[in-house]
């Protein structure tokens, strides 16, 4: 879940992680970076969101155990970060289909390259593959293998929620495995937040949120937000802290299912990437070069970089002619190409000797 600040600081909630860039930086994730809403809120209870808009102080009512009903094609997330068994990162989603297509929020798999998920109503344990994300949006779409038989949400079709209607938050509260309930009441729609990374990689904005009062905490991005027919509103995807009132946003459930069909369709954009991001392998290290280019710490086992001998010491200086100065620059130009696409790639090694490889790319991390 991303976080929105208020006036008793920001917390950073699991779910998602800095994760690798496209090009195998090797960042730092340990499964609680997230987002942050900027804001100056003030008071207990109250605060304001990125747009100005003022959430309620009411008192909220405690999340509870979920239900069967509430369970009902609610499944629980769990990631693995940048090829490290040691960082690792949680959420929710919803099963769409009975053979297994999942919709969460991209933050939710953000950086994984292990992806598990577990479907709530029978206890089953799946692997998950990526069909797209769309980053800006904050929506990402799972397949998981060998799945049948799957119960599946209720997507409302009535259109969006009004404000002072009532609703229920389920999700991965704290990444505990247990799903839970948290009540709440919508109380505005409409609504523009201003997320930061806390990786400091940059703002993006959401726009056209629900806001609600409810408890919605770490754990329970991309899980269902329902109405008081037990059908989907929204998907949770930001969340207050720093008081005792929270003041959480979702995605309406329109806006996310015309993004997850893109996605299905295979139709990639400026937003949507299909599958995984043409990964190079490298991972870049923090050290200044005097000459320029983007110095390298090691590489990852199994990728094009690897395969081709680069390694710490060196330092990539340009791609297909591109020159790189920055990890940034290098993730941009490598995942401008395709899984399987071949570059070639200059670098200098540690003896200052010009070298020039051709290597294929491979898949990487979600970005």
């Amino acid at each position: 879940t991303t976080t929105s600040s208020q006036s008793q600081g920001t917390t950073t909630l699991p779910g998602t992680g800095s994760g690798t860039d496209g090009t195998g930086g090797t960042g730092s994730s340990d499964g609680t970076n997230g987002f942050t809403v900027p804001g100056d809120g003030s008071g207990s209870g109250s605060g304001t969101s990125g747009d100005g808009s003022t959430g309620t102080g009411t008192t909220q009512s405690p999340a509870t155990a979920a239900t069967a009903a509430d369970k009902k094609g609610v499944v629980t997330i769990n990631t693995v970060l940048n090829y490290d068994e040691s960082s690792q990162a949680a959420g929710t989603g919803m099963v769409l289909t009975s053979d297994g297509t999942i919709l969460t929020n991209n933050h939710v798999i953000q950086g994984a390259t292990s992806i598990t998920v577990t479907d709530e109503t029978t206890g089953k344990e799946y692997k998950a593959d990526v069909v797209g994300a769309d980053a800006t949006n904050d929506v990402a779409v799972l397949k998981l293998e060998n799945a049948s038989g799957l119960s599946t949400v209720t997507l409302d079709d009535d259109g969006e929620p009004s404000t002072g209607d009532t609703v229920k938050d389920v999700g991965n509260a704290e990444g505990t495995g247990n799903l839970v309930a948290a009540e709440g009441t919508v109380t505005a729609t409409d609504q523009d937040i201003q997320v930061q990374s806390e990786s400091g990689t940059g703002t993006e904005s959401l726009t056209g949120l629900i806001e609600i009062s409810a408890d919605i905490v770490s754990g329970d991005s991309g899980g269902p937000v329902l109405d008081s027919e037990g059908e989907v509103v929204g998907m949770a995807t930001a969340a207050s802290s720093g008081t005792a009132d929270v003041t959480g946003y979702a995605i309406p459930i329109s806006t996310a299912k015309t993004i997850a069909q893109k996605i299905l369709a295979g139709e990639s954009s400026s937003t949507i990437t299909i599958g995984l991001p043409a990964f190079l392998g490298v991972e870049v290290s923090n050290t200044a070069t005097t000459t320029g280019g983007v110095p390298v710490a090691g590489t990852v086992e199994g990728s094009g970089a690897a395969s081709a001998g680069l390694g710490a010491g060196d330092t990539i200086t340009s791609i297909d002619g591109t020159a790189v100065t920055s990890s940034d620059q290098l993730t941009k130009v490598v995942q401008s190409h395709s899984v399987g696409d071949k570059v070639s790639v200059r670098y200098t090694d540690s003896a200052g000797t010009a070298k020039t490889v051709t290597i294929t790319l491979t898949a990487g991390p979600a970005a």
